[in-house]
């Protein structure tokens, strides 16, 4: 009796399951992108309403057309240094599955730069750094015209945990 095992998917496989449109950003001077597909749309900053005991990167609420939706700072998700709004600060708009469940919510951002088509040949698998850092929110490395662009998982930039603080300061 011979028994089978299941392999998991090769990088290239991988790669080609991530190639598509990015929407491409800039926050403390890197690059990053977000798949097209889940991107709503992007808007100005606005006045962001702060709810008492949440985490310090949910930066609050906005009222986007009659729908109250969370708001995270990804500076401070991504435990970079924060930085004062600008008039090129940003939020983007995406809609995020927490498990069969929809959640639109906003990701304050420094500057929107322009939507690429990223290759399955131009994605490197998301770097290993150890033990102890986490980078499953990261979908891989993309290399366009000598640049990096750090893909990320838009699903995964917050916990189920993260996700469930965000939507309750929506509720109450």
């Amino acid at each position: 009796m011979s028994t089978t095992t299941t392999k998991p998917a090769s990088g290239t496989s991988a790669a080609a399951a991530r190639a598509g449109r990015y929407l491409t950003f800039s926050m403390a001077r890197e690059e990053y992108g977000l798949e097209i597909l889940k991107v709503q749309e992007i808007i100005g900053m606005m006045n962001v309403t702060r709810v008492p005991r949440t985490p310090d990167f949910i930066r609050g609420v906005i009222n986007l057309r009659g729908k109250v939706i969370p708001v995270i700072d990804l500076r401070r998700k991504l435990q970079f240094e924060g930085k004062e709004d600008t008039d090129r600060t940003c939020i983007i708009v995406v809609q995020v599955q927490q498990g069969d469940t929809p959640i639109t919510m906003g990701i304050i951002v420094d500057s929107v730069s322009e939507v690429l088509n990223v290759s399955a040949s131009q994605i490197e698998p998301s770097p290993e750094f150890g033990f102890n850092i986490s980078t499953e929110f990261i979908l891989g490395m993309g290399k366009v015209d000598k640049r990096v662009i750090i893909l990320l998982d838009a699903d995964r930039i917050l916990t189920t945990g993260e996700l469930n603080d965000a939507t309750a300061s929506v509720r109450g």
